[in-house]
């Protein structure tokens, strides 16, 4: 059974391929208008807004924003309010993720990962908990398992991924009792792009998964639609990671 989310809007950042794309389409496909948000994946976000409206007229329309620059997360949510005429759901999901090894970390690598992990969702948080608050929204924050186990190799995600956990609990308790706030902690869904994981580590993190195998982006999507149609859940962080959290 589909909760359905008829007569929201959502917003979700970098929402035009993986992981927010699968997010896009679950919401949607429970009746949720959709902000399409972007930075540079111009003929994904294309296509997907023509995807959404195709299923349903006048449902989603796709927002360019660099959410590194100065007052982007505040001009992202005033297009989706100006276009929709309310907010009801935010899903920060757009990321940086790459290897920063100590000793090598500079700071324009900081600036970039802990900008899009954990300064623009709290900026976007920030900027849309007015609207939130109004329709007695949600916020739902795209964590990691690194957040609490960090990753060897990537320190700075590591770090950033857990400021943005403590951001989950803190602003659940800040937007209460109007704005529920939670977090999805993905463990490996899908490989990352780039050969950043080579095969020796991909084969240990299945081995080390209790259900063997890595997930999907649907897995998260349906996890996202969950804590939006949960009415007493706030302040959580949902681990979907196949059982990995529990091994190591």
């Amino acid at each position: 059974m589909v909760e359905s989310l008829e007569g929201k809007v959502a917003l979700v950042t970098g929402a035009a391929r993986r992981v927010g794309a699968a997010i896009a389409r679950r919401l949607h496909a429970a009746g949720a208008k959709l902000v399409v948000h972007y930075r540079g994946a111009e003929a994904e976000a294309i296509a997907l807004e023509a995807e959404l409206n195709a299923a349903r007229a006048a449902s989603s329309i796709r927002v360019r924003q660099d959410l590194l620059e100065a007052g982007a997360p505040e001009a992202l949510v005033a297009a989706a309010v100006r276009h929709f005429g309310r907010l009801d759901i935010l899903v920060n999901n757009a990321s940086s993720f790459y290897v920063t090894r100590l000793g090598t970390i500079e700071p324009r690598q900081w600036d970039d990962i802990v900008g899009s992990n954990l300064k623009a969702p709290l900026f976007l948080a920030q900027a849309a908990a007015p609207h939130l608050k109004e329709s007695r929204g949600v916020i739902v924050n795209i964590t990691d398992l690194h957040a609490e186990r960090p990753l060897r190799k990537f320190v700075v995600y590591s770090i950033a991924k857990a400021g943005l956990s403590a951001m989950t609990r803190s602003l659940a308790l800040e937007l209460g009792p109007e704005v529920r706030v939670n977090a999805v902690a993905p463990g490996a869904i899908a490989w990352p792009e780039g050969g950043k994981l080579d095969h020796a580590e991909r084969r240990r993190i299945v081995e080390t998964t209790p259900l063997a195998r890595i997930g999907a982006p649907e897995d998260i999507a349906q996890a996202v639609h969950f804590l939006c149609s949960a009415p007493f859940v706030s302040g959580a962080i949902l681990a979907v990671d196949g059982g990995r959290s529990a091994f190591i």
